[in-house]
């Protein structure tokens, strides 16, 4: 977990320096995939042992992945799906993530006004938060002010976040690229970020710990993106199944001290849930696990 006399932007890049590549891990209980060897009874989100094996398979996971990997990414929508059994489980999940050593970014694209937007803020990423994480996503159309609590947070506890600039999904489209005075409308957010960007800069490697969410799958664009924040740390979805190559998921990085560094690659199917598995932890699970993060963490070294 970030020390909070540190600085996350800065600590991120150390460790994706030190390990030689951006790869994220997500965490992301997907029921119908967990594998046999850890499934109890319905794997319904409502049946309580649903949320017992989500815990155990996650558990395994983050052993595995210590000093493999620089950090990973939980979706709390789909702990959400077990109710507040599914929150005991993430909860317990991110206790893991600290003892291994694993930074760890909440996945629950947060924004709001006002009391709740701090609501949200001290509940992930305060000193004394109930579920602290080192960072968590946000997204910005409720404008500036919406942001600040969280930006606070950066700026007294080491903490970090990543705003969704221009995401992954087909559908981004539909907001993110209208057309306004001075260009598609991510690229006015990127501007209205900039400011607050270059102020949470660190002292070690100069990367921020305001960064953003720019997918993969809209290359030309994420480097549009880099040019108005080209101090954040971008955080990549959209790499693999969603069909971005690892070419596609670096082109907005830049060149540092050890390789082209600049952001996080997200991936989380490939490698929780790949198909030499079949379904047998005990059987190859293991070996599988170990072999994704080396080949997708090796496709996106550069």
């Amino acid at each position: 977990m970030t020390d909070p006399n540190a600085h996350f932007g800065d600590q991120i890049i150390e460790r994706v320096r030190e390990y030689g590549h951006p790869l994220c891990v997500g965490l992301d209980p997907h029921l119908g995939q967990i594998p046999a060897a850890f499934r109890r009874g319905s794997m319904a989100g409502r049946d309580p042992e649903t949320a017992q094996a989500v815990q155990a398979f996650f558990e395994e996971v983050v052993d595995r992945l210590e000093k493999r990997v620089a950090v990973v990414k939980p979706q709390i929508a789909l702990f959400e799906q077990m109710g507040w059994r599914g929150i005991r489980a993430l909860e317990r999940v991110v206790e893991r993530c600290r003892m291994r050593g694993l930074m760890v970014v909440l996945d629950g694209k947060r924004g709001d006004l006002d009391s709740t937007a701090v609501g949200y803020a001290d509940a992930y990423l305060a000193a004394n938060a109930p579920l602290c994480v080192d960072a968590m996503t946000l997204h910005p159309y409720l404008g500036r002010d919406s942001l600040e609590p969280f930006v606070s947070h950066c700026q007294a506890n080491g903490r970090g976040i990543f705003v969704l600039v221009k995401t992954s999904n087909p559908g981004s489209g539909d907001l993110q690229d209208l057309v306004v005075s001075d260009g598609p409308v991510f690229s006015a957010v990127a501007t209205m970020l900039a400011p607050a960007s270059d102020a949470l800069r660190g002292s070690a490697t100069g990367w921020s710990s305001l960064g953003a969410v720019v997918g993969a799958t809209y290359p030309e664009q994420s480097e549009m993106i880099r040019r108005a924040l080209p101090h954040a740390l971008f955080l990549v979805p959209g790499f693999g199944v969603q069909g971005a190559s690892a070419d596609e998921a670096v082109r907005s990085f830049v060149p540092g001290p050890a390789g082209l560094e600049g952001g996080i690659v997200n991936s989380s199917r490939a490698i929780l849930f790949p198909e030499a598995v079949g379904g047998a932890w005990e059987l190859g699970f293991e070996t599988a696990l170990a072999e994704a993060i080396d080949r997708l963490g090796e496709a996106v070294a550069r």
